[in-house]
């Protein structure tokens, strides 16, 4: 599904789930977050994938006011998740997750297409 802008030119696609769950923990996290930025209602987690670490492939996640053009959107556990579309090719299926622990605490990224990963595990490879 697309939606149109005032142009009745597709911006962003729906996507779902499938594409990236987010956990309960995660979801109330990300809130928290983008309400102490005054993002609450717009804002989202981007994910995107870029090259470097020492695998190869490693995750980016910035906090955004909301998806643009080509972007996909992810509605789950009431947050909103924006994917660029060759991202999605790597995270299909991914679970992201938050861990309060002290030394390797943050967002982390289950991902069924990691074929490696880093001793670091900041990095992967598909």
């Amino acid at each position: 599904m697309m939606l149109a802008s005032a142009n009745s030119l597709p911006t962003y696609r729906i996507g779902n789930e499938k594409l990236c769950r987010i956990t309960t923990h995660a979801a109330k996290k990300l809130l928290s977050l983008l309400e102490s930025q005054g993002r609450a209602k717009r804002g989202a987690l981007r994910i995107a994938i870029i090259g470097g670490g020492c695998s190869g492939l490693q995750y980016k996640m910035d906090l955004v006011d909301g998806p643009v053009a080509r972007d996909i959107l992810i509605q789950s556990q009431g947050v909103s998740i924006v994917i660029d579309p060759k991202s999605a090719l790597f995270v299909s299926g991914s679970e992201l997750d938050y861990s309060d622990d002290l030394q390797k605490g943050g967002f982390k990224v289950t991902n069924p297409n990691a074929q490696a990963h880093c001793s670091c595990g900041e990095s992967f490879s598909a």
